[in-house]
């Protein structure tokens, strides 16, 4: 059975506003622990681009309200390669292998017990790279860690009815988020990556990233606090 897991960090964990090295080096502390007990697990970190990827393409948008969307989605990809290579430095002593910005590559070693990956091209997010790495290494868990600890029914910041998910069948899920993707589209997950993992049969599930102690919980396969989507 496979070691290896996806953990599809958010930009806005990593950097809500700027890089948070307080939470990274918790994180970090907590991983290489988890790692440290048993040195066949794999963890595969992807990392979203967060307050730089928002920060650039609202600039871009207020220069140009015609701004292309490729342009806009290339501003965020870019910015999860900053992120990616912070994280790659962060746990440089558990990564052997250059950041993947490509999942689709021929060859992507994986020669550590970590590998960092970022954006790879206009049309989804990093959620998709987060699935096509999964099912390339034989991971069948994503973990989605960003700032929601659910999903919920509706968006709660505009429906005071809606409520949180404790799982959600991945059809009943993708006819909330649609099939569309936009830059900067705000989902839980997103509707590309969606419609990848239910044709690999993968589950995913949805936390609030910033408890930490609640992800190993997840990777230990105890309670936890999230969504299971799948």
């Amino acid at each position: 059975m496979s070691k290896t897991t996806v953990l599809s960090l958010g930009g806005s964990i990593i950097a809500p506003d700027k890089a948070d090295s307080a939470f990274l080096k918790a994180f970090r502390e907590a991983i290489s622990a988890w790692l440290d007990q048993d040195r066949e697990r794999r963890l595969i970190l992807v990392c979203g681009g967060g307050a730089p990827a928002r920060v650039y393409q609202e600039a871009l948008r207020e220069v140009r309200v015609d701004a292309p969307l490729d342009a806009q989605d290339w501003i965020g990809i870019r910015a999860t390669h900053l992120n990616g290579e912070l994280v790659r430095a962060v746990f440089s002593d558990y990564v052997a292998d250059p950041l993947v910005t490509d999942p689709s590559a021929p060859e992507i070693l994986f020669s550590g017990q970590i590998l960092v990956a970022a954006g790879w091209k206009p049309g989804f997010s990093t959620d998709t790279d987060a699935v096509h790495l999964a099912r390339r290494f034989g991971a069948k868990l994503v973990v989605n860690l960003s700032n929601i600890a659910k999903v919920y029914t509706d968006d709660p910041r505009k429906n005071s009815e809606a409520k949180p998910l404790d799982t959600i069948s991945w059809h009943d899920f993708r006819a909330m988020v649609g099939d569309e993707w936009k830059p900067g589209l705000n989902m839980p997950f997103d509707p590309v990556a969606s419609a990848l993992a239910e044709e690999s049969g993968m589950k995913v599930i949805c936390a609030g990233g910033r408890d930490i102690a609640n992800t190993l919980s997840i990777l230990d396969g105890r309670p936890f606090t999230g969504t299971t989507i799948g």
